[in-house]
């Protein structure tokens, strides 16, 4: 275990000005906190935050980040509060140690949950103080060193969560030898097989290569030097989880990757990044598409190199990055290596926050945004993808986003406002669906209409959490407002029954006796169902006595429609059995009988089945059918049927439709009127109460095929006081 004095040296390497005294009484107060608690290895609690510190040193971070570090679970695994940790070492290390500990008695519904929670607890200290994640990068990453003590059922869900959720954000605040050591871990936990596998490959290469990488290293070197150029080569081989993850993304073989020797080119200028390059390039055939300039187009994690592949000695293929000193700090270290931290503020050298710092801030504020602990996870996984994409606006605005990404995505990174109102696009100049996938390079144009809502369908297209959770929140607000329009022409009509006048400003007061927060949410509640209008009414008017009960509008005694429970009202019943020539279906047989699903019927258009009932007969579904698959084990049963219509004979087809509506006098003789004009017969009504200010229409109609059906229901659903209308399938 590190001893207190080996600790104020290693900050003191690179920060003579330390506060000694801070680390010192850090170290003193943690260890008696500690006491003598024990890891799962048996090791002394206290040398789990002395192994963090140590890993901070080596990103060199200020001395107030390594005192948090050695704190960091005083709060949560000690007696101590936060109160305490403030009046010894002051707010900024309090508010750094508290942003680390995890939410307890969480009143949450599934692990899940309680781990996203924690995760928005983490994410939101994170935007006010990038120095959060970094202790806590630093307390996942020995974890996982230490993960083999822990219980076999416990190592696999936090490997996923590393893999998920921590190796991704280390890379996206540009800290990338922590994410590689993080998912090679985590890769040796989750598929030890794999891993072992790549591991064999990996030294069988290594030992036919020989010499190679001193060689290419010595080669590189006596070229920079008799070109002049300054710098170093640092030879390496790509980890075996970064191996396995690319073989499983192309689908290529383990032969045919072209990256698994690299070599770090480190040179002192930007100057020199790209006279290393054509050197090179003169030496050695470079490989045609494996070109990449990271540092006129930086990555979000502030990442900048030259990166190209070439055909080396002994024909091997060789991944070179090229960079300055200054670059590769950042590449190495992230954020923690061009960030002071003052105040719990970032700032870069050359002042102003980094970029990975400010996408991080930026996107934990959208993903706080509201959503449910499932959804929040959810959309922070997919914020952290890493592989990438870079297109530009026709402004020449750089907007870089994950592969496989589309232009809804695109349009959503621009602005939430342009994603929701985006109509199509144009893709380098060319007119294109909002679907294509975007490739390096592409100029996209989002072509935008005012007052559009997104489909919900889109959800399903996009893949960064920006867009999924902005079409979230459009299509639940355009729902929302559906329901607060018809729950305010249900709630204006009980007024009007009661002989009241509406008035928004007296309903405004009543609120807490409604138990709603605001106005649209009485009138939504009314809308769905959720709250009778009359105790909207008796909210604002307290002496209000209805003539009519509230009981007898549920369905116990005389309602609007004057039903009582649930009635059918008989016109007439079509015929529904009969011979195989009643019927204009073809592939029947005339001897037997033939009759049409009970519930719901088909008509002309419908994809149709017939299924056989020895000794009964046929019955023919619609393909979609939910009955049918009850049938799913008896092939033999099932009939290829189809209609056998004449234009010249047309008939009508019974089908049973369902219309919920508002409880309100009238609305019989509008729904019946809606049907009568558009040239429909009503077979049978039932009606029932669905709630006190919604009643449920059951229709068996008669239309002439599945055009008219479709045609009589939009003109239902255009009525105002006609909630929804579905079709019943049998």
């Amino acid at each position: 275990m590190m001893r207190q004095f080996e600790l104020v040296e290693r900050v003191k390497r690179y920060h003579p000005d330390a506060d000694e005294d801070l680390l010192n009484r850090a170290y003193v107060y943690a260890m008696k906190a500690h006491g003598s608690q024990k890891r799962a290895s048996g090791d002394p609690y206290f040398s789990h935050p002395l192994e963090v510190a140590a890993i901070l040193t080596d990103l060199h971070v200020d001395d107030q980040t390594i005192a948090a570090a050695i704190l960091h679970d005083t709060i949560e695994d000690t007696g101590t509060t936060r109160e305490d940790i403030a009046s010894r070492f002051g707010e900024n290390i309090a508010d750094l140690v508290d942003g680390l500990t995890k939410i307890k008695k969480l009143d949450l519904v599934s692990k899940k949950a309680a781990q996203a929670e924690n995760l928005r607890k983490l994410l939101l200290a994170v935007a006010a103080d990038a120095r959060v994640l970094l202790v806590k990068l630093a307390d996942r990453l020995h974890n996982m060193r230490t993960l083999h003590f822990v219980p076999p059922d416990k190592r696999a869900r936090i490997a996923e969560e590393t893999l998920e959720i921590y190796a991704p954000l280390a890379g996206r605040i540009g800290m990338q030898d922590m994410r590689e050591e993080l998912e090679d871990i985590c890769f040796r936990v989750l598929s030890p097989d794999a891993h072992l596998m790549m591991v064999k490959r990996l030294q069988a290469l290594k030992e036919r290569a020989g010499g190679l990488i001193q060689l290419i290293e010595k080669d590189l070197k006596s070229k920079l030097v008799a070109n002049a150029i300054p710098g170093e080569i640092k030879g390496r081989e790509k980890r075996v989880y970064s191996i396995w993850r690319k073989m499983e993304r192309k689908s290529v073989s383990f032969e045919q990757l072209s990256d698994i020797f690299g070599f770090r080119v480190v040179v002192t200028s930007v100057e020199d990044c790209y006279r290393a390059l054509g050197i090179i390039h003169q030496a050695w055939p470079f490989v045609p598409g494996r070109f990449k300039d990271y540092i006129s187009t930086p990555k979000q994690n502030d990442y900048r190199s030259v990166h190209t592949t070439v055909v080396g000695p002994k024909h091997q293929r060789v991944e070179l990055q090229i960079r300055t000193r200054e670059m590769d700090a950042v590449a190495e270290f992230g954020i923690a290596a061009h960030a002071t931290y003052k105040d719990g503020k970032s700032s870069a050298e050359g002042g102003g926050e980094s970029n990975a710092y400010r996408w991080l801030r930026r996107t934990i504020e959208l993903l706080a945004e509201g959503d449910n602990p499932e959804e929040f996870l959810e959309h922070t996984k997919l914020e952290l993808f890493q592989d990438q994409v870079f297109c530009f606006t026709p402004k020449g605005l750089l907007i870089a986003l994950p592969r496989s990404a589309n232009p809804i995505d695109f349009a959503y990174a621009v602005h939430t406002d342009i994603g929701n109102n985006a109509v199509g696009c144009r893709i380098n100049g060319r007119n294109s669906p909002l679907i294509s996938e975007l490739q390096n390079g592409d100029e996209v144009e989002i072509l935008t209409t005012e007052g559009q809502v997104p489909p919900s369908a889109w959800e399903n297209m996009v893949v960064t959490g920006k867009a999924r959770a902005a079409i979230r929140r459009a299509t639940r607000e355009a729902v929302r407002k559906q329901f607060v329009g018809l729950g305010r022409r249900i709630v204006e009509r009980a007024f009007v029954r009661a002989e009241k006048k509406f008035s928004e400003e007296k309903l405004v007061s009543a609120l807490p006796r409604l138990a709603r927060a605001t106005l649209d949410d009485v009138l939504t509640a009314v809308g769905r169902g959720e709250m009778y209008s009359g105790d909207v009414v008796k909210a604002v008017f307290p002496d209000f006595r209805e003539e009519v009960s509230k009981a007898g509008a549920q369905g116990t005694g005389k309602g609007w429609f004057g039903v009582q429970g649930e009635k059918k009202l008989k016109f007439k019943v079509p015929g529904q059995e009969g011979a195989a020539g009643s019927i204009p279906i073809r592939g029947l047989s005339d001897d037997l009988p033939v009759r049409f699903a009970p519930n719901g019927g088909a008509v002309p258009g419908d994809r149709i089945v017939g299924i056989l009932t020895p000794g009964e007969g046929i019955t023919i579904y619609p393909i979609q059918a939910p009955a049918l698959m009850a049938y799913d084990e008896e092939p033999w049963r099932w009939l290829d049927v189809r209609w056998d219509t004449d234009e010249h004979d047309p008939r009508r087809f019974w089908v049973q439709i369902v219309v919920s509506v508002i409880n309100e006098p009238g609305s019989l003789a509008e729904i019946a009127r809606v049907i009568a004009d558009t040239d429909a017969n009503i077979d049978n009504i039932a009606m029932r109460a669905k709630t006190a200010d919604f009643r449920e229409m059951i229709l068996d109609i008669e239309v002439w095929d599945l055009k008219h059906l479709n045609a009589i229901m939009s003109e239902l659903r255009a009525k105002p006081m006609v909630a929804s209308v579905e079709r019943v399938i049998g």
